[in-house]
């Protein structure tokens, strides 16, 4: 574990001492090398933790999360590359740093043992995202929707805290390991509700849960690339993550938790689905899509079985390749139109042909056409949620439905139609965008061909 954290961690001084002409080259080729060696940790062993050191461990649900974010970390820096240009020396240094800052904190908080660790490494990642947000981004708007994500993380957060400390005190330990093989503690009580509810509640803010959602499209529409990456591919999977590390270890909780979350994250599917559809905002768009995506995942962590944890496992990874794919896809159209209006985007395919292909090829993952793993995601949660409750495929059917009308609808509006009469010219696609692109799929593609490695089971 520490061979991938420490040279994460000298990322920093390679970011704020190489010298400026090759800042860019350095820092990605090192984060590549870095994500190169994490794959390691998809080795398949028989035993229950891998890399077992006295904080951390590796389990089938968080490796595959830990390779996405070190996958993530270069193409970060890539997409990033374009709207830097214009910035000087020291604001290029800086805001690489703040994109290496971030990741020791999702390493840690994606392969800690220990509940304590965890909770400060899950805080920890809000402070460089929100400096992310907050100064990176295009529009003074990122102020309130910082200020959103700073209340909302942190109103959730506290109540975790406290619930912890009160783990500790009634069990001794907040070892995860060990909290798994002692007897479930939350009893029927009311203390033992308002705890489960409290450790859930941190976790379905960050996934976000329909109703509690509000941060995020505000936060992806004013983040820079590079924080609309991070905050759809990354921090989004740290609620699903908890949810599924803490309805471990809660015992069977009462329906009267389950209900309520079960029925919010499938109506939202499909609320949010429907709202894409009347959406003018493409970043909006595309957040409200990852809204819908993650209200399956919440579903899947409630009913706790091993189908809907291995397919909540395959529809996080699969959706944090697919919807960090649209960002950047949309970050090219908004460097080239400066606007995220899909009405004064559209009809890009004749001056951007290559750049459709992508398109096409990203839309198709997002709407999970078969053979994609995001389709074997959904399909593995569509049939835990019928064998729990048969009334959930009306939901759920409504909702993939949906899903496919509004891609295509976000496919047709960009590359097809006339071209808007403002557009004169358009700068040509360069490689670095058709290489991000690829870095973005060809992990798509060969993961169809072995879904067990994100599946978490046992293998």
């Amino acid at each position: 574990m520490l061979k991938i954290i420490l040279p994460t961690i000298m990322l920093l001084p390679t970011a704020l001492l190489s010298p400026p002409k090759f800042l860019w080259t350095n820092t990605t080729l090192y984060s590549l090398l870095i994500a190169a060696l994490s794959l390691q940790w998809l080795i398949p062993t028989y035993y229950p933790y891998k890399f077992l050191s006295n904080w951390t461990g590796i389990d089938q649900i968080s490796s595959p999360l830990l390779v996405l974010s070190c996958w993530l970390l270069p193409l970060m820096i890539m997409a990033s590359q374009n709207h830097l240009q214009q910035e000087p020396m020291q604001r290029k240094r800086i805001f690489i740093s703040t994109l290496v800052a971030v990741q020791p904190f999702i390493l840690l908080a994606f392969s800690t043992t220990e509940l304590a660790l965890f909770y400060i490494s899950f805080e920890a990642t809000l402070i460089p995202t929100l400096i992310l947000i907050t100064r990176w981004g295009n529009q003074p708007e990122r102020l309130s929707a910082g200020i959103y994500l700073l209340f909302y993380t942190l109103v959730s957060s506290l109540p975790l805290l406290i619930t912890i400390m009160h783990l500790y005190v009634k069990i001794g330990t907040l070892h995860l390991p060990t909290l798994q093989l002692t007897h479930p503690t939350l009893s029927t009580s009311w203390t033992g509700m308002l705890s489960g509810l409290a450790l859930l509640m941190a976790f379905m803010v960050k996934a976000p849960l329909y109703g509690l959602h509000l941060w995020l499209p505000k936060a992806h529409v004013e983040a820079p690339i590079a924080g609309s990456m991070l905050l759809a591919a990354l921090l989004l999977k740290l609620g699903g993550y908890g949810i599924m590390r803490v309805t471990l270890f809660m015992g069977p909780l009462s329906n009267l938790l389950h209900y309520p979350f079960l029925t919010l994250a499938l109506w939202g599917a499909l609320m949010t689905s429907s709202i894409c559809l009347r959406q003018t905002d493409l970043k909006s768009l595309i957040a409200y899509s990852s809204v819908s995506h993650m209200g399956l995942v919440i579903a899947a962590g409630m009913i706790q079985t091993h189908w809907s944890f291995s397919g909540a496992m395959i529809l996080m990874i699969s959706h944090g390749l697919t919807s960090s794919m649209l960002f950047c896809l949309a970050n090219t159209n908004y460097e080239r139109t400066h606007s995220r209006i899909l009405l004064l985007t559209r009809g890009l395919q004749p001056l951007l042909p290559l750049m459709a292909t992508w398109w096409l090829l990203a839309n198709l993952t997002n709407m999970a056409l078969p053979p994609t793993t995001n389709l074997m995601a959904e399909l593995t949660i569509m049939i835990t949620l019928f064998n729990w409750s048969a009334f959930t495929i009306i939901l759920t059917g409504i909702a993939t439905l949906l899903t496919a009308s509004y891609t295509l609808f976000m496919l047709l509006m960009t590359q097809r139609g006339s071209i808007p009469s403002h557009i004169t010219s358009m700068q040509n696609s360069t490689t670095r965008e058709h290489l991000l692109m690829t870095l973005h799929i060809i992990p798509m593609f060969l993961l169809i061909l072995k879904p067990e490695l994100i599946s978490g089971i046992p293998s």
